[in-house]
């Protein structure tokens, strides 16, 4: 399980066991372990993982318009608390927050 952050280090989701889950536990998403992208519950481009722990949507992905398929719902995994505040990165250049 890794803990996942937006760019202001906010904690945003949880990474366990290839699938995505919000902080409260529903899975939200799947991660494509060849192109190394989160994808989203309907299959398409959610974003990826930067600076090891930061959750973010690449502006400029070659994904953006793939649908990869619907992999289907993997349930709640519960929740692993609250890590809090992780620090804000700032801006990165080509990357935005993810609204999950």
């Amino acid at each position: 399980m890794k803990f996942l952050f937006n760019s202001k280090g906010q904690h945003i989701a949880n990474f366990v066991n290839s699938q995505l889950h919000s902080p409260n536990g529903q899975n939200i998403g799947h991660y494509r372990e060849e192109e190394k992208i989160f994808i989203d519950m309907r299959g398409h481009y959610l974003g990826e993982i930067i600076y090891d722990n930061r959750l973010m949507y690449n502006n400029i992905s070659s994904y953006k318009n793939v649908n990869f398929g619907i992999y289907g719902n993997y349930g709640n995994v519960g929740n692993y608390g609250n890590p809090g505040n992780y620090g804000s990165i700032g801006s990165i250049s080509g990357y935005k927050d993810i609204d999950l």
